[in-house]
């Protein structure tokens, strides 16, 4: 077979092909809805519509989700085409980079104090809230000279930020932003034509300019110094290509809400295929980017029949995010092989003594707990809490102190101990020093095995943690295969991890939206708090991993100071180090899952008390395993503390409120590397 009829056939398969199918599942997805029409009469309903009822619901209701389906999907893949040719990272898509979380911030943030911005379906707030998340991720990971890795991971610690302010917003203003949390997660529901009307002529325009910008989206791709010798102007073409790429992500995101991955997987697919000029490619991307978004909210209304509405964002997310994982491990020895294990801080310490740092600690526990015992509804009251403890003068506040305010300090500095040991172990079996149970998908396990225990059985004491180390259990299996996969280069398992925790909180979306969960309570359980925390979580979750784990990790602490000296010198030193990676990670995915089950989703911390504690002490395990514990139970102390004060009498969930403080914080490592 001749090569140019090869290059036929494989363009009449992607174009004709895609088409057609594009045919068949707009079809496909008109005829699904809770009442059962007719194929007939949808035929007649497109062809030539009569005033009936039938003809209306296919008309009004049915055809304009579809279309907004297929315009939405295309934009969002040739979205994805401009971010991964302008950043020269073939993981780019809005998704990734952070673009989906800021635009939703953003509208989240002016429908609470701004509604008066929202005109035009909110399209120019998510347009500058695009624009400002994109020039963050772009500076902080390094701008020109920013590598894939840097740009996925710093887009990911921007979406944790984001999402976390969200969810503070949705969490106090749950009346004024009702309604948001379905939009939120992605979703195609159209009453009628508005947001096809709306969308379409600012989704045309920008796949216009993109196409008339087709051949000098080529040049950029032979790096910029020949497109600079070729007569472009590189910085007009990224500046303009951007603006285009965020449109269309904003219009998209302000109609139906952040549906990701389908940027990463359509363009993908076509570069599969073989194309790489950008002509065919944008608009191959465009078909196969409505065929994936079709493709999904068909399989939502499939798993769900009774259709109460599954997020489509979610299905893009279960579909997406395993083609990423697949993505970057058959990428990975030519795009990230290279890659520094030292991705973080750490190397520079300031080498404080372990007999000053401490008792230094300890002091700032105590304190924090004496403010957070003597802090109520009515301030700072410490002579109150001094009476009521050592009189019996005031009954009442002896109670409350006892009962409540006591259970629920120990509660924060037990997990946050615990939380910070896990982060330090998983930093150390898997040399990467982003692990921590949040981010590579643990903590995110141990969710949906809570939430599907609460689904299946109910909410109950004994079954809620049970399901949480499950879940968590099987994630780290996982994580672990993927580990061996990727040779356990660090760089590689941050964005696998990245993956598997897409994945995870998919699942737990669909959870959320299936069992109908109050939203304000499902975000702030799936956000992790201490609030309304007492005794029996401490006396049946967290007392058992200080007491019994704590001891076995200090018996297996030099191993870590082992595996860090890299395989072969482990080897040679006699350690088998397959079985000890595989024995302290399920030591820190036990800590994670007792976690979970006492407090809910906290993370960063794992992220954050390590890391401090190598700035003040070192590396070495020995000496970093104290102030580690200790540098985890102060952070939550004090998180539980503001998160009473701060807008008293309303509470700030603990996690959202570590993610506020430790987002910006690695944000800021991320650029004193770069």
């Amino acid at each position: 077979m001749s090569r140019n009829l090869q290059k036929s056939i494989v363009a009449v398969l992607t174009f004709g092909g895609g088409a057609a199918l594009l045919c068949i599942l707009t079809f496909i997805h008109i005829n699904q809805g809770n009442v059962s029409i007719p194929t007939s009469t949808t035929i007649e309903a497109i062809f030539t519509p009569q005033d009936t009822l039938a003809h209306h619901t296919v008309r009004v209701l049915r055809l304009p989700r579809a279309v907004m389906g297929i315009l939405a999907g295309g934009a969002l893949a040739v979205a994805g085409v401009v971010l991964q040719t302008v950043t020269k990272n073939p993981l780019s898509s809005a998704s990734t980079l952070g673009i989906h979380s800021g635009t939703y911030f953003a509208v989240v943030f002016s429908t609470v104090f701004f509604p008066v911005a929202l005109f035009g379906n909110g399209i120019m707030v998510a347009f500058l809230g695009g624009i400002f998340t994109f020039l963050i991720v772009f500076v902080l990971s390094g701008g020109n000279n920013a590598t894939p890795v840097r740009m996925v991971l710093a887009g990911m610690i921007v979406t944790f930020l984001f999402s976390s302010l969200t969810s503070v917003l949705q969490i106090f203003y749950e009346n004024e932003t009702a309604g948001l949390f379905l939009w939120g997660a992605g979703t195609l529901v159209q009453n009628d034509w508005s947001g096809v009307h709306f969308s379409w002529p600012f989704i045309v325009a920008g796949l216009v300019i993109l196409l008339m910008m087709s051949f000098k989206l080529d040049t950029l791709t032979l790096g910029d110094d020949v497109a600079i010798a070729l007569g472009q102007n590189v910085n007009v073409i990224k500046f303009l290509s951007i603006i285009a790429a965020v449109m269309l992500t904003s219009v998209t995101v302000s109609v139906v809400g952040p549906i990701g991955f389908v940027g990463l997987v359509a363009p993908h697919i076509i570069k599969l295929i073989g194309y790489r000029k950008h002509l065919p490619l944008i608009i191959a991307s465009f078909i196969w980017g409505a065929n994936v978004l079709l493709f999904a909210d068909i399989l939502a209304r499939i798993i769900d029949p009774s259709f109460s509405e599954l997020p489509v964002g979610a299905i893009t997310a279960l579909i997406g995010a395993p083609w990423l994982i697949w993505l970057v491990l058959r990428m990975k020895k030519a795009k990230y092989g290279e890659e520094n294990t030292s991705v973080m801080a750490g190397k520079t310490t300031i080498g404080i003594s372990l007999k000053i740092i401490i008792p230094a600690l300890i002091a700032l526990i105590l304190i924090t707990m004496f403010v957070s015992l003597a802090t109520g509804n009515y301030g700072f009251e410490p002579m109150v809490m001094l009476q009521a403890l050592f009189s019996d003068s005031n009954e009442f506040m002896k109670n409350l102190i006892i009962d409540l305010r006591l259970p629920r300090a120990l509660v924060a500095l037990l997990s946050g101990m615990v939380l910070a040991v896990s982060g330090l172990i998983f930093q150390g079996v898997l040399r990467n020093p982003l692990a921590d149970p949040s981010v590579i998908g643990i903590t995110s396990g141990a969710g949906v095995g809570a939430l599907l225990t609460m689904f299946v059985f109910g909410v109950s004491a004994l079954w809620v943690p049970i399901g949480a180390m499950v879940g968590s259990m099987v994630f780290f299996i996982f994580v672990m295969v993927l580990a061996i996969r990727a040779e356990f280069q660090p760089t590689i398992l941050a964005l696998l991890g990245i993956g598997v925790s897409a994945f995870g909180s998919a699942i737990i979306q669909i959870l959320v939206v299936r069992a109908d969960l109050n939203v304000a309570s499902a975000l702030t359980w799936l956000s992790g708090t201490t609030y309304a925390k007492g005794w029996s979580e401490l006396l049946n979750y967290l007392i058992w991993p200080v007491v019994i784990l704590f001891p076995l990790l200090l018996l297996r602490v030099r191993v870590l100071d082992t595996l860090s000296l890299g395989d072969d010198t482990a080897k040679g030193l006699g350690l088998k180090v397959m079985s000890s990676r595989f024995q302290l990670a399920f030591l820190a995915t036990l800590l994670a899952a007792f976690s979970v089950a006492a407090v809910g989703a906290i993370g960063f911390v794992g992220l954050i008390a390590p890391h401090l504690a190598r700035l003040l002490v070192g590396s070495t395990n020995q000496r970093l395993l104290p102030v580690t514990i200790l540098i985890g139970g102060s952070l939550l102390v004090v998180a539980d503390l503001f998160s009473r004060t701060l807008l008293a009498p309303n509470e700030i969930p603990s996690g959202i409120l570590v993610a506020i403080i430790g987002a910006p914080y690695f944000l800021w490592l991320m650029k004193k590397r770069a």
